[in-house]
Protein backbone atom coordinates (compact mmCIF):
# COMPACT_ATOMS: atom_id res chain seq x y z
CA UNK A 1 0.00 0.00 0.00
CA UNK A 2 1.41 3.57 -0.70
CA UNK A 3 0.87 4.59 2.99
CA UNK A 4 3.53 1.93 3.54
CA UNK A 5 5.82 2.35 0.17
CA UNK A 6 4.87 0.14 -1.18
CA UNK A 7 4.42 -3.45 0.56
CA UNK A 8 3.60 -4.70 4.15
CA UNK A 9 3.23 -8.15 3.35
CA UNK A 10 4.54 -10.70 0.53
CA UNK A 11 4.39 -15.11 0.01
CA UNK A 12 7.70 -16.35 -0.46
CA UNK A 13 8.23 -16.33 -4.08
CA UNK A 14 9.04 -20.06 -4.22
CA UNK A 15 5.22 -20.45 -3.01
CA UNK A 16 1.79 -20.18 -3.66
CA UNK A 17 -0.29 -17.86 -1.83
CA UNK A 18 -2.51 -20.15 1.00
CA UNK A 19 -5.96 -20.65 0.20
CA UNK A 20 -7.75 -20.92 3.66
CA UNK A 21 -11.70 -21.72 3.43
CA UNK A 22 -13.80 -20.39 6.32
CA UNK A 23 -17.58 -20.78 7.73
CA UNK A 24 -19.42 -17.93 6.25
CA UNK A 25 -22.14 -18.13 8.74
CA UNK A 26 -18.78 -17.53 11.51
CA UNK A 27 -17.15 -14.95 8.89
CA UNK A 28 -20.47 -12.87 9.61
CA UNK A 29 -19.83 -13.00 13.30
CA UNK A 30 -16.23 -11.92 12.79
CA UNK A 31 -14.51 -15.17 13.11
CA UNK A 32 -12.84 -17.04 10.65
CA UNK A 33 -13.66 -20.41 11.81
CA UNK A 34 -12.03 -23.31 9.28
CA UNK A 35 -14.18 -25.39 7.20
CA UNK A 36 -13.72 -28.20 4.58
CA UNK A 37 -12.85 -26.38 1.07
CA UNK A 38 -15.98 -26.00 -1.29
CA UNK A 39 -18.14 -27.09 0.95
CA UNK A 40 -21.31 -25.49 1.37
CA UNK A 41 -21.89 -22.68 3.81
CA UNK A 42 -18.03 -22.18 2.87
CA UNK A 43 -16.14 -18.82 1.58
CA UNK A 44 -12.58 -18.94 0.38
CA UNK A 45 -9.89 -16.68 1.88
CA UNK A 46 -6.70 -15.74 -0.05
CA UNK A 47 -3.33 -15.29 1.78
CA UNK A 48 -1.59 -11.91 1.17
CA UNK A 49 1.41 -13.77 2.85
CA UNK A 50 3.78 -12.90 5.72
CA UNK A 51 4.88 -9.14 7.30
CA UNK A 52 7.60 -8.24 5.50
CA UNK A 53 11.25 -7.04 7.36
CA UNK A 54 10.20 -3.75 8.96
CA UNK A 55 7.00 -4.47 9.22
CA UNK A 56 4.08 -4.97 11.53
CA UNK A 57 0.59 -6.35 11.72
CA UNK A 58 -1.95 -5.88 13.33
CA UNK A 59 -6.11 -7.01 13.93
CA UNK A 60 -7.98 -4.54 16.33
CA UNK A 61 -11.00 -4.65 17.16
CA UNK A 62 -13.45 -0.97 17.10
CA UNK A 63 -12.63 0.19 19.92
CA UNK A 64 -8.85 -0.06 18.77
CA UNK A 65 -8.29 -3.42 20.86
CA UNK A 66 -5.76 -5.96 20.02
CA UNK A 67 -7.36 -8.73 18.56
CA UNK A 68 -5.97 -12.90 19.08
CA UNK A 69 -5.53 -15.30 15.61
CA UNK A 70 -8.53 -16.03 13.37
CA UNK A 71 -10.75 -12.75 14.72
CA UNK A 72 -11.81 -10.37 12.18
CA UNK A 73 -11.19 -6.60 13.04
CA UNK A 74 -9.75 -3.63 11.31
CA UNK A 75 -5.74 -4.29 9.90
CA UNK A 76 -3.51 -2.04 11.51
CA UNK A 77 0.37 -1.32 10.54
CA UNK A 78 3.37 -0.14 12.12
CA UNK A 79 6.49 -0.21 9.28
CA UNK A 80 9.77 1.83 9.14
CA UNK A 81 8.73 3.03 5.75
CA UNK A 82 5.15 4.26 7.19
CA UNK A 83 4.34 7.53 5.71
CA UNK A 84 4.20 10.40 8.48
CA UNK A 85 0.81 11.79 7.34
CA UNK A 86 -1.53 13.32 4.52
CA UNK A 87 -0.24 16.75 3.11
CA UNK A 88 -2.22 19.58 4.52
CA UNK A 89 -4.97 16.99 5.72
CA UNK A 90 -4.57 16.53 9.89
CA UNK A 91 -8.03 15.99 9.86
CA UNK A 92 -7.41 12.56 7.52
CA UNK A 93 -4.28 12.18 9.74
CA UNK A 94 -6.01 12.27 12.67
CA UNK A 95 -8.22 9.30 11.64
CA UNK A 96 -5.91 6.85 10.89
CA UNK A 97 -2.51 7.87 12.75
CA UNK A 98 -2.44 6.57 16.22
CA UNK A 99 0.73 5.49 18.46
CA UNK A 100 2.72 4.97 15.19
CA UNK A 101 0.02 2.68 13.81
CA UNK A 102 -1.89 3.52 10.52
CA UNK A 103 -5.36 1.96 10.49
CA UNK A 104 -6.24 0.68 7.38
CA UNK A 105 -9.73 0.99 6.81
CA UNK A 106 -9.11 -2.57 5.90
CA UNK A 107 -11.09 -5.62 7.22
CA UNK A 108 -9.11 -9.11 8.13
CA UNK A 109 -7.46 -11.24 10.36
CA UNK A 110 -4.26 -13.11 10.73
CA UNK A 111 -4.10 -17.19 10.93
CA UNK A 112 -0.58 -18.71 11.42
CA UNK A 113 0.98 -15.50 10.87
CA UNK A 114 -0.21 -14.82 7.85
CA UNK A 115 -2.80 -12.02 6.29
CA UNK A 116 -5.87 -12.20 5.17
CA UNK A 117 -7.98 -9.25 4.04
CA UNK A 118 -12.34 -10.26 4.20
CA UNK A 119 -13.49 -6.32 3.04
CA UNK A 120 -13.41 -2.26 3.71
CA UNK A 121 -14.58 -1.75 6.52
CA UNK A 122 -16.52 1.38 4.66
CA UNK A 123 -18.15 -1.35 2.78
CA UNK A 124 -18.95 -3.51 5.38
CA UNK A 125 -23.20 -4.25 5.35
CA UNK A 126 -24.75 -4.93 8.89
CA UNK A 127 -27.68 -6.53 9.00
CA UNK A 128 -29.10 -7.65 12.51
CA UNK A 129 -25.58 -7.38 13.97
CA UNK A 130 -24.12 -9.84 11.00
CA UNK A 131 -21.11 -8.59 9.26
CA UNK A 132 -21.88 -8.83 5.55
CA UNK A 133 -19.18 -8.43 2.77
CA UNK A 134 -20.51 -6.97 -0.46
CA UNK A 135 -17.40 -8.97 -2.61
CA UNK A 136 -19.49 -12.68 -1.32
CA UNK A 137 -22.64 -11.40 -2.09
CA UNK A 138 -21.15 -10.27 -5.65
CA UNK A 139 -19.36 -13.56 -6.21
CA UNK A 140 -22.22 -15.35 -5.79
CA UNK A 141 -24.27 -13.39 -8.14
CA UNK A 142 -21.46 -13.93 -10.44
CA UNK A 143 -22.52 -17.52 -10.90
CA UNK A 144 -26.45 -16.75 -11.82
CA UNK A 145 -26.79 -17.70 -15.44
CA UNK A 146 -27.91 -14.05 -17.19
CA UNK A 147 -25.48 -12.38 -14.37
CA UNK A 148 -22.99 -10.60 -16.62
CA UNK A 149 -19.49 -12.17 -14.71
CA UNK A 150 -18.15 -9.07 -12.70
CA UNK A 151 -20.77 -6.33 -13.52
CA UNK A 152 -22.73 -7.27 -9.76
CA UNK A 153 -22.86 -4.58 -6.55
CA UNK A 154 -24.38 -5.40 -3.45
CA UNK A 155 -24.80 -2.71 -0.61
CA UNK A 156 -26.35 -1.32 2.45
CA UNK A 157 -29.25 1.09 2.89
CA UNK A 158 -30.05 1.75 6.13
CA UNK A 159 -33.54 1.80 7.67
CA UNK A 160 -33.17 3.61 10.36
CA UNK A 161 -36.91 2.25 12.00
CA UNK A 162 -35.46 -1.17 11.97
CA UNK A 163 -31.78 0.30 13.34
CA UNK A 164 -30.05 -2.17 10.31
CA UNK A 165 -29.08 -2.26 7.13
CA UNK A 166 -31.52 -3.63 3.90
CA UNK A 167 -29.39 -5.24 1.22
CA UNK A 168 -29.73 -4.59 -2.28
CA UNK A 169 -28.24 -5.75 -5.27
CA UNK A 170 -27.55 -3.97 -9.08
CA UNK A 171 -26.53 -6.49 -11.81
CA UNK A 172 -26.00 -6.21 -15.18
CA UNK A 173 -27.44 -8.57 -17.73
CA UNK A 174 -25.58 -10.72 -20.21
CA UNK A 175 -28.72 -10.08 -23.14
CA UNK A 176 -31.94 -8.60 -23.23
CA UNK A 177 -33.57 -9.80 -20.56
CA UNK A 178 -38.01 -9.70 -20.64
CA UNK A 179 -40.05 -10.04 -17.99
CA UNK A 180 -40.30 -14.12 -17.22
CA UNK A 181 -36.39 -14.01 -17.80
CA UNK A 182 -35.91 -11.14 -15.42
CA UNK A 183 -38.49 -12.70 -12.46
CA UNK A 184 -35.91 -15.96 -13.09
CA UNK A 185 -32.43 -14.52 -12.46
CA UNK A 186 -33.99 -12.43 -9.78
CA UNK A 187 -35.36 -15.70 -7.86
CA UNK A 188 -32.50 -17.75 -8.80
CA UNK A 189 -30.46 -14.91 -7.30
CA UNK A 190 -32.60 -14.56 -4.08
CA UNK A 191 -32.00 -18.25 -3.78
CA UNK A 192 -28.58 -18.47 -4.16
CA UNK A 193 -27.61 -15.71 -2.04
CA UNK A 194 -29.92 -17.15 1.04
CA UNK A 195 -28.41 -20.70 0.77
CA UNK A 196 -24.50 -19.74 0.61
CA UNK A 197 -24.74 -16.77 2.78
CA UNK A 198 -28.17 -16.61 4.56
CA UNK A 199 -28.75 -13.50 3.23
CA UNK A 200 -32.05 -12.49 2.55
CA UNK A 201 -31.74 -9.65 -0.24
CA UNK A 202 -34.20 -6.50 0.19
CA UNK A 203 -34.30 -5.59 -3.68
CA UNK A 204 -32.39 -6.35 -6.87
CA UNK A 205 -32.44 -4.20 -10.00
CA UNK A 206 -31.08 -5.79 -12.77
CA UNK A 207 -29.66 -3.34 -15.60
CA UNK A 208 -28.39 -2.93 -18.80
CA UNK A 209 -24.90 -3.61 -20.00
CA UNK A 210 -22.35 -0.53 -19.06
CA UNK A 211 -24.25 1.18 -16.50
CA UNK A 212 -22.16 0.10 -13.20
CA UNK A 213 -19.06 2.20 -13.00
CA UNK A 214 -15.49 0.64 -12.58
CA UNK A 215 -12.91 2.21 -10.96
CA UNK A 216 -9.48 1.88 -12.75
CA UNK A 217 -7.72 0.54 -9.91
CA UNK A 218 -9.62 -2.16 -8.46
CA UNK A 219 -11.58 -5.36 -10.01
CA UNK A 220 -14.80 -4.16 -8.37
CA UNK A 221 -17.54 -1.43 -9.12
CA UNK A 222 -16.46 0.55 -5.55
CA UNK A 223 -18.15 3.64 -7.78
CA UNK A 224 -21.11 1.70 -8.31
CA UNK A 225 -21.87 1.32 -5.41
CA UNK A 226 -21.57 4.86 -4.14
CA UNK A 227 -23.73 5.69 -7.32
CA UNK A 228 -26.23 3.32 -6.57
CA UNK A 229 -26.55 4.36 -2.71
CA UNK A 230 -27.54 7.98 -4.32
Amino acid sequence: MAEATLIVTATPVDESPHVDWVETRALQERLAVPAVPEAAGSTPMTSCGFPVEGAEIGIVDDEGRRLPERHVGEIVVRASSLFSGYYLRPDLEAKVLRDGWYFTGDMGCLAAGQLYVSGRKDDLIIVGGKNIYPNDLEAVANEVPGVHPGRAVAFGVPDPRLGTDEVVMVCEVSGSAGPEETRRIESELGRRIAQQTEVTLHDVRLIDRRWLIRTGSTGTAWAARRRARR
